[in-house]
């Protein structure tokens, strides 16, 4: 069975576009094809302080591996690419060289020691919504039950980004 899952790829470490680039083909090869990509987009930091803005990317992809089976290959690519993870989905946020949030696993509400689905911050981060809006407007948050472009509206984020 094929799903369609949506990830959020975010840098702001090293060649943080070539990166994305490379963690784009990782992707391909461990994980599953590309359906769509957003274009890429330059974000303030999110509630962490650094001078160091991110480069961030959605990206749906058609997978056959479940929600643990893609947490683990996701963990071995950011690992590639030089990630080092503090251990638990609670730890504090850092500048990294990659990081990849699985944001949507079909409708699927999944929740575990490591793994929430989907992501529990999607309607609080503008950096998420605005490439989710580019690829798919109209995709509905399973249990919050409003699309893309309505959680976007409804955004309190003031962070800034823009769309390279």
């Amino acid at each position: 069975m094929q799903y369609s899952v949506y990830l959020l790829l975010g840098s702001n470490l090293g060649d943080s576009i070539s990166i994305l680039d490379s963690a784009t083909g990782f992707i391909q090869n461990s994980i599953g094809k590309l359906s769509k990509a957003s274009s890429i987009y330059r974000t303030e930091p999110w509630k962490m302080k650094t001078n160091q803005w991110f480069f961030n990317q959605v990206l749906e992809i058609s997978s056959s591996l479940g929600p643990e089976e893609l947490l683990t290959e996701i963990l071995s690519i950011e690992k590639q690419l030089g990630r080092t993870r503090r251990s638990g989905k609670n730890s504090t946020y850092e500048s990294r060289t990659i990081d990849i949030d699985i944001l949507y696993f079909d409708s699927l509400v999944f929740n575990s020691d490591m793994l929430t689905i989907p992501h529990p911050r999607i309607q609080e981060r503008k950096f998420v919504l605005a490439p989710m809006c580019e690829i798919a407007p109209l995709f509905e948050h399973p249990f919050l039950l409003q699309n893309q472009k309505s959680l976007l509206a409804n955004c309190k984020d003031t962070s800034n980004i823009e769309r390279l």
